[in-house]
């Protein structure tokens, strides 16, 4: 497989901008793009089955690759949630397909998203990783309109190596994730 236009970029300009701000030593200790997690919280399967598969299909369609079902970990009887009932789909990227992802999120999708003025940086977890979560699932171009039984959120991630959320921040700015200050 090629390497993608992102992957290249990343290699030619990201990691040595990333040395010189930063100060890493090295190309090693700066810190990259580990993975991006695609998950779908389903909550609807626990009467509907169906609704599950169909979730999963969007999910392979918009990554290239097939999701797995997710499962409870606990019951909880006031959702009627029993332990090992099937709830999610969740897709990991890692490698060339992850770069080709954000490559057609940030160029492709995000402009679709209605009212979009950035990404909220608040969206840090403290050890370097940042989530989005996107209210449906129509703003890939990949999913057709009219197969589509019900508009449905889902959440991504990107894992990084970074140390720091400014670590993590300064690499996604630069990766071309349209960030908020």
């Amino acid at each position: 497989m090629p390497m993608s236009r992102l992957h290249e970029r990343y290699q030619k300009e990201v990691l040595p901008w990333l040395q010189k701000e930063m100060g890493y030593p090295n190309r090693m200790a700066a810190p990259r793009l580990e993975k991006i997690v695609l998950n779908m919280g389903i909550g609807e399967a626990i009467q509907n089955i169906k609704a599950l598969d169909a979730a999963a299909a969007e999910l392979g369609q918009i990554t290239g690759q097939k999701a797995i079902v997710t499962r409870a970990k606990k019951s909880i009887a006031n959702f009627k949630l029993r332990k090992n009932m099937p709830i999610g789909a969740s897709v990991t990227l890692r490698g060339e397909r992850m770069y080709e992802f954000l490559d057609r999120l940030v160029n492709i999708v995000l402009p679709r998203v209605r009212d979009f003025k950035g990404l909220s940086s608040k969206s840090f977890d403290g050890r370097g990783n940042y989530t989005l979560g996107l209210r449906d699932q129509l703003v890939f171009p990949e999913v057709d309109y009219a197969r589509v039984d019900k508009v449905r959120g889902m959440n991504i991630t990107f894992v990084t190596t970074a140390r720091t959320d400014e670590e993590a921040r300064a690499l996604l700015k630069q990766l071309g994730l349209p960030l908020r200050d």
